[in-house]
């Protein structure tokens, strides 16, 4: 694989990874918990499905950019924006915890 293609790979994993891992917390905030805007529950049924499949792509592509060698900067990159989801995914657990229980 060329640096070409691990770069590539690591900018959409990265992407797609990321974006969606932040926007969970708001969006099942503001369409699940408290529903603020006209028909929340069809745009939860059609967006969280989306931010599922991207995430999932996302971080396919981080898999398939950290795993190639040689361990070259862009390795160290996708692990540290594993390492970044991780973080991500613990926050959002504790946050979703913590809407949970003021319901």
């Amino acid at each position: 694989m060329t640096w070409r293609e691990r770069e590539r790979l690591l900018y959409l994993g990265s992407t797609f990874s990321l974006l969606p891992a932040l926007t969970i917390v708001p969006a099942f905030a503001s369409l699940v918990f408290q529903p603020s805007i006209p028909h929340a529950t069809l745009w939860a049924f059609v967006l969280f499905p989306l931010l599922i499949v991207a995430e999932f792509f996302g971080v396919y592509k981080l898999v398939q950019s950290c795993v190639a060698r040689p361990f070259t900067l862009l390795t160290m990159l996708s692990f540290g924006a594993f390492f970044v989801l991780l973080v991500i995914a613990v926050y959002t657990g504790v946050f979703l915890a913590a809407l949970a229980d003021r319901m």
